[in-house]
């Protein structure tokens, strides 16, 4: 069996910067790294088990160490909230944890998002539902997901709710996203060409999808046409892997060819083929 190669610290740091320095300012990715820009940002390090801030020299200025954590956001109050293994929790940047859901044990949580009421998004793989959890810590909305997923750890990827209140679910290991009602009623199905792992509306109602292990990112227009590509091996020096996001469009540089940001799970080894987190 093949093993997944550990990462220092410097190289967990550099690669990832690597893999999210994809953001050009008025080129085409390929017109060469010299005219990139970079950003601080955070992520997560699935197998390094810790979340972390990123400056945009690529050290590492804050971590947080949690089990195989995969959701990360920056909120308003400076706080972090992240998902892993077990649920969510909110950490202060003086690593006081001062809010956590803690889903069941049968759950993995792969996905989380804080909503505009103050609940926080979670989707819970192997017990096929998607939770809102109050800020008293406890379920506060269940939606049940139909799924068929043969691996249960797989089940879910990216899942994000949007200002009507639907719910857009990446059935990973089914190869769909789902578009679902405030109520959980499926809306439509998306089939797509690799093991979805973000799917983010964008303004123009566009979609952009990060397809794993295919090494590609896309972007559907309304009726579903791939009108936006990002391939494994188009940015010079900086070949995908593992794209896996969440993704995002740049709000500014919406009319530029190639400006997106795409996170990669660092920890995936090419020689190691069919390895999803």
């Amino acid at each position: 069996m093949n093993q997944t190669p550990s990462l220092t610290r410097r190289d967990f740091a550099r690669r990832t910067i690597s893999a999210l320095g994809l953001v050009v300012a008025g080129f085409d990715l390929k017109a060469g790294a010299e005219n990139s820009t970079r950003h601080r940002f955070l992520c997560c390090d699935y197998q390094g088990n810790k979340v972390a801030i990123i400056s945009a020299d690529g050290s590492v200025e804050w971590e947080f160490a949690t089990q195989t954590p995969q959701d990360c956001w920056f909120l308003p109050n400076g706080n972090i909230l992240f998902c892993y293994r077990n649920g969510a929790k909110e950490v202060s940047r003086d690593k006081q944890v001062v809010w956590e859901y803690k889903a069941p044990a049968a759950a993995e949580c792969h996905s989380c998002q804080p909503l505009p009421n103050g609940n926080v998004l979670v989707a819970e793989c192997g017990l096929s539902r998607l939770v809102e959890a109050g800020r008293d810590g406890q379920m506060a909305k269940e939606i049940k997901v139909a799924s068929e997923a043969e691996n249960m750890g797989h089940q879910f990827r990216g899942t994000r709710q949007t200002a009507d209140g639907h719910y857009w679910v990446c059935l990973m290991d089914e190869k769909k996203i789902e578009e679902l009602s405030p109520a959980g009623a499926l809306l439509r199905t998306i089939p797509v060409d690799g093991y979805p792992h973000a799917a983010i509306q964008l303004p123009d109602g566009h979609l952009l999808v990060t397809l794993g292990t295919a090494a590609k990112v896309i972007e559907l227009d309304q009726d579903l046409k791939i009108v936006w590509q990002l391939d494994e091996n188009e940015v010079p020096g900086n070949p995908l892997r593992l794209p896996a996001g969440p993704a995002a469009s740049w709000a500014n540089n919406r009319r530029l060819s190639k400006s997106r940001a795409i996170s990669e799970w660092s920890g995936n080894s090419p020689t190691t083929p069919g390895s999803r987190p």
